[in-house]
């Protein structure tokens, strides 16, 4: 995967790339600006995305920033010169990747220490499972300098929080702890940030050892479940399960039930 889009300077790979086995690792790579994300790092996300969406041995997805932050909001610096440009600069190559994200039969998991702030907690909220350091500190804060929100954030926040709790996230731009973002459903778990890493890929080797195919399928089913009726509900959970009943790690998981034995995923 090429993650170097051609306007990034030549010292600068705005997203690194790492892999182990059947799980990647998106790394935000602007640690002297806490990853603030600028056009360079969004056109690279879009890049690695479309290669992840077409690698079925992916298995798993994490995302995480480099230095001190997981990603401190976008680069201003972008905006300033001509907002409306920059914005239109952003979100466009953001906004794709997002439904390649949404997309995806992997999990992703989002590692965060430091910051998640603006666009970073929108990111953030994309993510099936998210790990913070404690002392992570999290606000949406788009409000506090006049803008509305964006990749994402006020299709997952609700989602993740509900509606009052969500308008009061977003409206008030202040900035939550970790023990408060745990409370409000906003992450999963708080772990000492030296044990962050290590917690982080636990997680990801469990998941990338699973049904890969069915976890795709449960991802996509219980983001869906909020804006469908039962009806159509019902129906896309039996079209998924048929889906899932023609691979060949439905077949491995009800081989080891009655053999009382572990089972033992492909992802095919």
């Amino acid at each position: 995967m090429n993650s170097m889009p051609p306007d990034s300077p030549p010292c600068e790979e705005a997203l690194r790339i790492e892999r182990d086995g059947a799980i990647v690792t998106l790394v935000f790579n602007r640690p002297q600006a806490l990853n603030a994300i600028n056009v360079a790092m969004a056109q690279a996300l879009l890049a690695a995305l479309q290669d992840i969406a077409q690698d079925d041995s992916v298995r798993a997805l994490v995302l995480r920033g480099e230095g001190r932050a997981f990603m401190a909001g976008g680069d201003l610096l972008t905006l300033q010169r001509d907002p409306l440009a920059g914005v239109d600069a952003l979100l466009a190559p953001l906004n794709q990747a997002l439904l390649l994200l949404a997309k995806l039969n992997a999990p992703v998991i989002a590692q965060v220490q430091g910051a998640a702030a603006g666009a970073g907690l929108s990111l953030m909220l994309q993510a099936d499972f998210v790990l913070a350091a404690e002392g992570a500190q999290f606000n949406l804060a788009y409000i506090n300098l006049g803008a509305s929100c964006d990749v994402g954030a006020s299709w997952a926040l609700p989602r993740w929080v509900g509606l009052r709790r969500a308008l009061e996230i977003a409206m008030l731009g202040e900035a939550l702890d970790a023990s408060q973002a745990l409370q409000m459903g906003l992450i999963n778990r708080i772990v000492p940030a030296a044990e962050l890493p290590d917690e982080v890929q636990r997680l990801a080797a469990r998941l990338a050892q699973g049904p890969t195919q069915a976890l795709g399928h449960m991802r996509r089913l219980m983001r869906a479940s909020l804006e469908t009726d039962l009806q159509a509900q019902l129906q896309a959970e039996w079209q998924a399960f048929r889906a899932c009943a023609q691979t060949h790690d439905l077949r491995a998981g009800i081989d080891a039930f009655f053999q009382k034995q572990p089972a033992r995923f492909t992802g095919r």
